[in-house]
């Protein structure tokens, strides 16, 4: 694959206006750029407009800068809040957990097969890491940074070191079961994916699980969100239901919903790192693969 063909995605949102995909459409044309695919998305609740475009023929960084600065000049026009990368820039990514392990298994697992297409750069637990023993985290840097109400903000002090000393782009909470504070949670805004059991705000405490099982429940779930400093509240990127029984035991609950976090926390993360997730107020614009 040659410079030109490597493949580009913009990704905007703006107000809604006539002229958007006019001049978006015709910059790419004036730098020889070829658009691969396209999808935009009018939004008649906050009249907000939203579009992510993938294209190629771009030679080169020098091609790529002339390009970025033709679109500054239209974004003012149009109050564009956008971003624009190749797509071969792998997105930098901090995955927390605490001593349930499933979902930082099954994301390392992904990754490792090709899957997910990012660059794990820290693994952060407030559990030492003998609690992985089992577990090959293929030479991902572990931090163990143990909290407690009193040095809470202390170790989230350390938390943000390792978000920025790695340059991060997204944080997953992968089960990490502690809460985090407005402060650091209003830094990470936008780019901190959380997973829990979809019981909440029905079940919450110990043993959700357990609860939904003596209330007889029909239907079990899990949610993928962005943090927010509103607990399990934020904008929804992704979600997952499954089917049980009478005949289910609260064990069968917990097995069967290990399995949907799973599932959903990494179709969430992958939406996110193939820039297919916009915010629009405090919903999300998920674009298709």
């Amino acid at each position: 694959m040659t410079k030109s063909d490597i493949p580009y995605v913009l990704t905007l949102s703006c107000p809604n206006k006539p002229g958007i995909v006019a001049a978006v459409s015709t910059c790419l044309f004036g730098r020889g750029c070829n658009i691969l695919d396209a999808q935009q998305y009018d939004s008649l609740d906050t009249g907000n407009f939203f579009a992510r475009i993938m294209f190629d023929r771009l030679a080169g960084d020098a091609a790529f800068a002339a390009l970025r600065g033709d679109f500054e000049r239209i974004a003012g026009e149009f109050s564009f809040k956008w971003q624009m990368r190749a797509r071969s820039e792998k997105r930098r990514v901090v995955i927390m957990v605490s001593k349930s392990d499933h979902c930082l298994v099954d994301l390392v697992y992904r990754w490792r097969i090709g899957e997910l297409d990012m660059e794990p750069v820290a693994i952060v637990s407030n559990h030492p890491r003998e609690t992985y023993a089992h577990v090959d985290l293929d030479g991902i840097p572990f931090h163990y940074l143990p909290v407690t109400r009193e040095t809470k903000m202390e170790q989230e002090a350390e938390v943000w070191r390792v978000v920025r000393d790695t340059s991060a782009d997204v944080v997953v909470l992968a089960r990490y079961m502690q809460v985090l504070s407005d402060g650091l949670a209003a830094k990470l805004a936008g780019r901190c994916i959380n997973i829990h059991h979809s019981f909440l705000p029905g079940f919450k405490g110990a043993k959700p699980y357990h609860q939904a099982h003596a209330r007889g429940v029909k239907l079990i779930g899990a949610t993928a969100h962005y943090v927010t400093s509103d607990l399990d509240e934020g904008p929804i990127i992704e979600q997952d239901v499954e089917r049980i029984s009478h005949r289910d035991t609260p064990d069968d609950l917990v097995r069967k919903g290990r399995d949907i976090e799973r599932r959903v926390l990494a179709r969430a993360l992958r939406k996110h790192i193939e820039d297919r997730v916009l915010l629009d107020g405090k919903k999300t614009v998920v674009f298709a693969d």
